[in-house]
């Protein structure tokens, strides 16, 4: 085996491992044994989060403007289609020609022939409007607005289509109300 006077023996009882001088001004590449570890700086990752954050926020923002813009603009469509065809339905096709139409299509239109139109159709309060289709616009500033259905009485249907215009108020341009085939 290996003499005592070997100095290639391992695991003897007076042997130290070689140190190495440390530089000086130069810490330790782990710090000072029993100083904890240095933090290392997360600014970056934070500014990246953070900006991304951000643009997240921003998006999300966007989203909920244009769903709103969007959805009143149907909202106002619908509200105005229903309130005319209640109206019409009622029988007071008179304040729903006054308030409603368009001066262009009241030059198209006389209010003795709207108003012997709707007569003709001879709804009651059994007929309930329903929107098949909705759309809104916007072109230059100006709004519009095409709504498309049926009304359903009992035994008969009527199928109905508006066009609503307007920069403020949306008043109607087009309109459709005959018996359904």
């Amino acid at each position: 085996m290996s003499s005592p006077q070997d100095p290639y023996r391992q695991g003897q009882a007076g042997s130290t491992p070689p140190q190495f001088p440390q530089l000086p001004g130069q810490p330790a590449p782990f710090g000072l044994p029993g100083e904890p570890p240095r933090q290392r700086s997360r600014r970056k990752l934070w500014i990246i989060l953070g900006s991304i954050g951000g643009v997240l926020i921003l998006v999300i923002l966007g989203v909920v403007i244009l769903v709103n813009v969007v959805g009143s603009a149907t909202n106002q469509a619908r509200g105005l289609a229903d309130d005319f065809t209640k109206r019409v339905i009622a029988g007071d096709s008179s304040g729903a020609y006054d308030q409603y139409l368009d001066p262009a299509l009241k030059k198209q239109l006389s209010k003795e022939a709207f108003i012997s139109g709707v007569q003709s159709l001879e709804m009651d309060s059994s007929c309930q409007p329903a929107y098949n289709n909705l759309k809104v616009a916007t072109d230059n500033g100006v709004k519009s607005a095409e709504v498309v259905g049926q009304i359903s009485c009992s035994g008969k249907k009527v199928d109905l289509a508006y066009r609503f215009e307007g920069t403020d108020q949306l008043l109607m341009t087009n309109i459709k109300l005959r018996p359904a085939a």
